[in-house]
C-alpha cells in the first residue's frame, strides 16, 4: 500500500475496451493476528474463505519479517502447497530494498527458486519489487541525510533482468510472466518507462487507491478508474502495443471502521462495501486488463502505523475484505454485470 499527494481527477472517464470480465484477487497477508508466521494450514483455511470470490491471491516477499522486526516468514513453502490444494494460483512478489543494497533480493530469489520448480503450475507469475519506483523517495520521518529505499526504473529493469536470467538457469524461463507492482503515478508520470520497455516484462501491477487522494465515497469510482486509465495509457503507448504487457490493477480498497480520517475520507464498512460493489466491481467490468486485487484479504491487527507523505500516522489494520477471524465484513462479494454474476 502507499500514500499519495497527487490530486486527483474528478470527472468520469470513457469506458475502456472490454475483452472479458476480469479476474478478482486478493492481496494476502501472511500473518497471523498475533504477527506469528501462517503455516500451510492457516493459508488453506484462508483459501477456503476466498474461494467463493477468487481463485487468485498475490504476495509481496518470498522471506517477510525484517521490516516488522518479528519472525521470518518463509512465505513460499507454506502458502504454494495450499495454493495447490485448493486451486488457486498466486503471484509470488520478491521483495527488493536499495537501503540493505538488494540483500533481500538476493535472499528472496534463493527462497522462490527452493520451491519454484516443484510448484510452476501454481505460480503465475512473479513481482520484482514491491512499489519500489515509489518508494524511491526520502521518507517525511527519515533522519538526515537518509537515502531513499526504493529504486529508479533503470535499476528496477536491471533487476526484473537478473530474476529472468535466474530462471534461465534454473530451467524455467518462460514458466510464468515476470513484472514488478507500483503505484500508478510511476507510470503515469514516466518512471516506469524503462520498466515497460523491458523485453523481460510481460506483467505489471498498478496500485491505485482513491481513499489515499484523500477522495470523498461518492468521488472514489471516478478517481479510481481515471488513475487505472493514466497508467494503461502510459503503458500501452511506451510498450509499443496493446497486448505485450498483462496488465493487473495490483491494489485497491477502502478501511473500515478503525481506519484513518482525512478530510471528507471517511473509513468505514459501508463505504468500503460501496467501493468494493461500485469501484472494484466497475474496474472488473471494463478494466482493459486481467482483473483486480482488493487490499487486503483479512485485517492484519498486528501491523504497525505508518507515515504517509503527508506527515500524517496512518492505521493499516483494518484494510481487510474480511475480519481477521475471517467472517465477512460484506453482504455480498459477487459483482454482476447485466444480469449475469463474476
Amino acid at each position: 500500500m502507499r500514500f499519495s499527494s497527487f490530486a486527483a481527477v474528478a470527472a468520469a472517464t470513457a469506458p475502456l475496451a472490454v475483452h472479458a470480465k476480469g479476474q478478482l484477487g486478493y492481496a494476502l497477508g501472511v500473518r497471523m493476528t498475533d504477527g506469528k508466521c501462517k503455516t500451510q494450514a492457516d493459508y488453506a483455511a484462508d483459501l477456503k474463505v476466498l474461494a467463493d470470490s477468487s481463485k487468485i491471491v498475490r504476495t509481496y516477499s518470498a522471506i517477510d519479517g525484517g521490516q516488522q522486526g518479528g519472525p521470518l516468514c518463509h512465505v513460499p513453502g507454506e502458502l504454494l502447497p495450499a495454493a495447490k490444494d485448493a486451486g488457486f494460483s498466486v503471484i509470488l512478489g520478491l521483495w527488493i530494498d536499495s537501503s540493505d543494497n538488494e540483500a533481500s533480493f538476493s535472499k528472496d530469489m534463493d527462497e522462490f527458486f527452493t520451491y519454484a520448480s516443484k510448484y510452476q503450475d501454481v505460480i503465475y507469475a512473479v513481482t520484482v519489487g514491491s512499489e519500489a519506483l515509489y518508494r524511491n523517495q526520502t521518507k517525511p520521518d527519515a533522519p538526515p541525510n537518509a537515502l531513499p529505499a526504493g529504486l529508479s526504473g533503470d535499476d528496477l529493469a536491471n533487476a526484473i533482468e537478473t530474476f529472468h536470467n535466474r530462471t534461465i538457469d534454473a530451467g524455467l524461463e518462460g514458466k510464468y510472466k515476470i513484472g514488478t507492482a507500483d503505484s500508478w503515478n510511476k507510470f503515469q508520470d514516466g518512471t516506469a518507462i524503462p520498466v515497460v520497455q523491458s523485453p523481460y516484462v510481460d506483467i505489471l501491477l498498478v496500485n491505485a487507491f482513491a481513499y489515499w487522494q484523500y477522495q470523498p465515497i461518492n468521488n472514489a469510482t471516478n478517481t479510481y478508474l481515471d488513475d487505472l486509465q493514466q497508467a494503461m495509457h502510459l503503458i500501452q503507448v511506451e510498450a509499443g502495443s496493446d497486448t505485450k504487457i498483462e496488465l493487473w490493477n495490483g491494489e485497491t480498497g477502502w478501511p473500515t471502521e478503525g481506519g484513518t480520517t482525512f478530510g471528507d475520507t471517511v473509513p468505514s464498512t459501508a463505504n468500503a462495501e460501496t467501493f468494493f460493489k461500485q469501484g472494484v466491481c466497475a474496474a472488473l467490468d471494463w478494466w482493459d486488463g486481467a482483473g483486480a486485487f482488493y487490499f487486503s484479504a483479512f485485517d492484519e491487527p498486528w501491523k504497525p502505523e505508518s507515515l504517509g507523505d503527508n506527515n500524517k500516522l496512518a492505521n493499516e489494520n483494518h484494510w481487510g475484505a474480511f475480519k481477521a477471524d475471517r467472517s465477512a465484513k460484506f453482504s455480498d462479494y459477487s459483482c454482476k454485470y447485466s444480469g449475469s454474476e463474476l
